[in-house]
């Protein structure tokens, strides 16, 4: 866990058809944005292949670097969801079929038939695991200690995320200024260096772009700090003025 006063958090993106680009993930930025709205600082993200001492080593290496790991994917109902296998091997605990877990599939099918040991599979949780509420199917995913483990369908993902974020921990959110400059990145790059030297407390990067066949560059500083953000806004908005 985290000894800093920031919240921090990481993401593992589990799936085999992400990494071959038959699926495009989107739930990267959906956590970065949770993240950011919560006060908590996404430090980095990582994709993995459907193989579980891949993800055991994901889980296992980002959980004791920071204070909250999500993860998505793996948890439906086919052989390839390893997920749940995974998080209990990565705490040495078993895998149960959770009831209330089952109680919900139970209520979502009308006959009980259609759970079919396929769609069992969606019950199981590691042990000691609490269950994180679905509104969209209801197969819940589960946290164990600080490991968040959510679908990676894109719309039961961002459900929850809406279930879990207001139990976490969240910092000072960042506020961010946006200076445009209407130069190439690399011509503002020396004052650029000399404006972050004199606030290394506040995160200021430059984002470069092309409009009407001109190079301009977009100067842009986040902090939690509001005062010093606006003396940064003032140091960018000479610079651009300057130019």
């Amino acid at each position: 866990m985290s000894e800093s006063t920031a919240v921090t958090a990481a993401m593992v993106v589990i799936g085999d058809e992400v990494l071959s680009g038959r699926t495009a993930d989107v739930n990267i930025n959906a956590v970065a944005t949770a993240c950011s709205e919560h006060g908590i600082s996404l430090v980095e993200a990582r994709v993995v292949a459907d193989d579980i001492d891949a993800i055991v080593g994901a889980i296992n290496s980002l959980r004791a670097q920071v204070d909250y790991v999500f993860t998505s994917g793996g948890i439906g109902p086919t052989h390839d969801d390893i997920t749940a296998d995974s998080v209990a091997k990565a705490f040495g605990v078993a895998l149960l079929e959770h009831p209330t877990a089952m109680q919900l599939l139970l209520d979502h099918y009308s006959d009980p038939a259609e759970l079919t040991p396929a769609r069992r599979r969606m019950a199981r949780v590691p042990e000691g695991g609490e269950l994180i509420y679905n509104a969209v199917t209801k197969a819940p995913g589960f946290r164990v200690e600080n490991v968040y483990v959510m679908a990676g369908v894109p719309a039961i993902m961002r459900s929850m995320l809406k279930a879990i974020f207001p139990t976490l921990r969240g910092g000072d959110v960042l506020q961010s200024v946006t200076v445009r400059v209407e130069r190439g990145e690399s011509s503002v790059a020396d004052a650029l260096t000399a404006i972050q030297a004199r606030f290394p407390d506040v995160a200021i990067g430059s984002y470069p772009f092309t409009e009407g066949g001109r190079y301009g560059t977009n100067l842009v500083a986040r902090s939690a700090d509001l005062t010093r953000l606006g003396a940064v806004q003032a140091a960018l908005q000479q610079l651009a003025d300057d130019t």
